[in-house]
């Protein structure tokens, strides 16, 4: 059936005036008796002149001009968050569902009611583009549905919010293979092999890179568990959080955090006096120390007592420790061990507590041996400094411990230092360390005996003779002859030797004394005959000069600072000088720079005997200003010079000139009477570098070299 265009416009006409009417008569004060007015007027075909049409014509119009409805869906379930309410201007509106004023929602889903404003808020709302919302409940809206018939949805319960639209997009039919997909994407044949294999190797792919980031994410697990346990300890062990007990406890610091060799003692069994070469004085007056600690009883009956501390005194390397090691050993009695610098840190009261608990573990495991090292560092001298106010902490706490002890305790303290003048005078008076013994540099019986003991412990050629090496190495200490004897063991292993020999020892005593070889310098001829020259000077003036010290070497192979080098060594100890061999001494510095006067001229003489005359000067000025050795100042001893008078000033400057004019023109008196011998040193330098004093002599008596 076909309807005429015109007579189906006029019907929607007619059904909006009739909509219109019903609206107007409801625009009056609500009461109970309208409510018959909000049910939705009842318009039938005749009254929109479509009687004619059918139902059947009917719903075909309807589907024509509708859309068709969707498939049906599952209801959604209810969710009061998904439900959105606007609020109106007032609260009766908002409490009620309609205004004051008349104004009510239909219950309709087309036509809603709208809100009548003043002219004032209108203008206000066009100037000032103000919002107005309302606030409705779900209650209250369900309520006012239910008053007003319409039993519609005002909102959907299956609302779904803007941000979650595009996740709940239909996905489409579920496919369980890859055949499955293929039909239902009507793939051609061709493309089917393609799409399965593209299919498995993107599957393949993301499953690596899963299993990647799942690796990679254990690992930083791991690691970051190792991290906390790691940082767990540390704090575990710091002194806030080392404590036991309360928290007063917690945060009290540890006592042997840094001291742990001092708390524990040490068995020293394998060290006694058998060990300890060179010092037979101090070894003689700590064996009774020894003796005290084996039988306290001996000393306790006849009333005597021991010192409680022992102040071991001498350069370093001279045995110390190893003295007091050889005590412990000797008497077989527990050993502790701190350094001075072990007690104070950065936490005030570090160090009187570790005082305390050293000496308290001390008397528990009594009889023992207490070894402090460097205890300058924590013995000296106090004084007020606003910088370090606590610094005298340590050193009065042990004051205390060493005068609390009881008597015949059985606790000895050995200090060892090379800087006695530092100590506080409070810690070396009688009472506690109130027995000094000193530990001097080894004679040459002591150097004997030392390098015995060492070279037994390597390989060593039977005609090395040890005394030898021992007049060579004057003023050496026992610890530079182990480094010495050590020294020659690794040449004669890079020179893939079986054993060490005399000429591998002579290596390390000229490298210790002079310096190592540096063979790579290239140097001009000029320059290496000067030097060749100097370094004969210095020799023809000390071979000939009644009281200077012996030749050692003489050598032109730069060594060190130096370019060339002569070694002097006394055939013994000195333990004092003369007039006549500090003489000998300015003599001997003096010519080099003779020779080199004599032999190239005055405008030729070099910067190389600078030292020389450092060395020169330093023994006129010594001569002069300490040892009373001058005619004219007499035997007086002048400290400080610069505090002198000007005219004491002058007269020590005068004759400390004289001193050194004087041995200037000795050493000139003897190069120019042996000029020829002069001669001769210097060409063997050049010819063979370096000539021991056997071949020194050999070439001075005119005997040729045996090279």
């Amino acid at each position: 059936m076909v309807v005429p265009l015109s007579q189906l416009i006029s019907a929607f006409h007619s059904l909006k005036s009739s909509a219109t009417a019903s609206v107007k008569t409801l625009h009056t004060d609500f009461s109970p008796e309208l409510s018959s007015h909000l049910k939705e007027p009842n318009v039938s075909l005749r009254d929109l002149g479509l009687s004619e049409i059918r139902t059947s014509h009917l719903d075909e119009l309807l589907r024509r001009l509708l859309p068709p409805p969707g498939p049906e869906t599952p209801p959604a379930a209810k969710s009061t968050w998904t439900t959105s309410h606007i609020s109106t201007t007032s609260f009766f509106h908002n409490k009620h569902g309609f205004s004051q004023r008349g104004s009510v929602r239909l219950g309709s889903p087309v036509f809603h009611s709208r809100q009548h404003c003043s002219p004032l808020q209108e203008l206000c709302e066009q100037l000032l583009a103000v919002q107005r919302r309302g606030f409705k409940t779900f209650r209250l809206a369900k309520g006012r549905r239910g008053e007003s018939g319409y039993d519609g949805p005002v909102e959907s319960d299956a609302y779904t919010p803007a941000f979650m639209k595009g996740l709940l997009k239909d996905k489409g039919a579920e496919a369980h293979s890859l055949d499955q997909v293929v039909k239902q994407r009507n793939l051609p044949e061709n493309q089917q092999e393609a799409f399965k294999t593209g299919f498995s190797e993107g599957f393949m792919r993301s499953q690596a890179i899963t299993q990647r980031a799942q690796d990679t994410l254990r690992r930083t697990r791991l690691i970051l568990l190792v991290l906390l346990l790691v940082g767990i300890y540390g704090l575990s062990r710091t002194p806030f959080f080392s404590g036991k007990g309360s928290f007063s406890d917690a945060v009290r610091f540890r006592t042997t955090s840094g001291l742990d060799s001092a708390v524990d003692p040490i068995q020293m069994k394998n060290v006694t006096f058998e060990h300890v070469k060179g010092v037979e004085e101090a070894k003689n007056e700590l064996q009774d120390v020894v003796e005290f600690l084996m039988n306290p009883q001996k000393f306790t009956v006849l009333g005597g007592k021991l010192p409680k501390g022992i102040l071991l005194v001498g350069p370093p390397g001279t045995g110390k420790t190893l003295l007091a090691r050889a005590v412990a050993g000797e008497a077989d009695v527990p050993f502790y061990y701190a350094s001075g610098s072990e007690f104070d840190e950065m936490f005030v009261g570090v160090g009187a507590s570790r005082i305390r608990n050293l000496f308290k573990e001390a008397k528990a495991n009594a009889p023992c041996v207490i070894f402090i090292d460097e205890l300058d560092s924590v013995g000296g001298k106090r004084i007020e400094s606003p910088m370090h106010p606590y610094s005298r902490q340590t050193i009065n706490q042990l004051l205390a411990e060493m005068d609390g002890f009881k008597p015949n305790e059985g606790v000895i303290v050995i200090g060892a230092t090379n800087f006695a003048e530092a100590l506080d005078s409070a810690l070396v008076r009688p009472g506690r360390f109130d027995m000094q013994v000193t530990v001097p540099r080894p004679d040459v019986k002591g150097r004997t005996e030392i390098l015995k003991w060492y070279l037994c412990k390597i390989k060593v050629d039977p005609d090395i003779d040890p005394e030898i090496i021992a007049r060579g190495t004057v003023g050496f200490t026992g610890a530079e002859l182990e480094n010495l004897v050590n020294q020659g063991a690794l040449k004669a292993a890079v020179d893939g030797k079986e054993m060490v020999t005399m000429k591998d020892l002579e290596f390390a005593k000229d490298k210790i004394l002079m310096g190592p070889e540096r063979k790579s310098v290239q140097i001009d001829k000029k320059n290496k005959t000067i030097t060749a020259y100097h370094e004969s000077g210095h020799a023809i003036v000390a071979y000939y000069t009644k009281e200077a010290m012996p030749i050692n070497k003489a050598t032109i192979m730069p060594r060190g600072p130096t370019l060339g080098h002569v070694s002097m060594l006394p055939e013994n100890d000195r333990w004092s000088e003369t007039r006549g061999q500090l003489l000998a001494q300015m003599d001997v510095s003096m010519g080099g720079r003779v020779a080199e006067e004599l032999i190239f001229g005055n405008e030729n003489i070099t910067t190389g005997a600078s030292s020389d005359f450092d060395g020169a000067t330093k023994i006129a000025k010594m001569m002069v200003t300490r040892f009373g050795m001058s005619d004219k100042l007499g035997v007086m001893t002048y400290g400080d010079v610069t505090k002198q008078s000007p005219e004491t000033q002058a007269a020590i400057e005068q004759e400390v000139r004289a001193l050194l004019k004087d041995s200037y023109e000795r050493a000139k008196n003897i190069l120019k009477t042996y000029s020829k011998e002069h001669q001769k040193l210097a060409d063997a330098l050049l010819r063979y570098e370096t000539l021991d004093a056997k071949e020194i002599q050999m070439v001075l008596e005119g005997k040729p070299l045996d090279h």
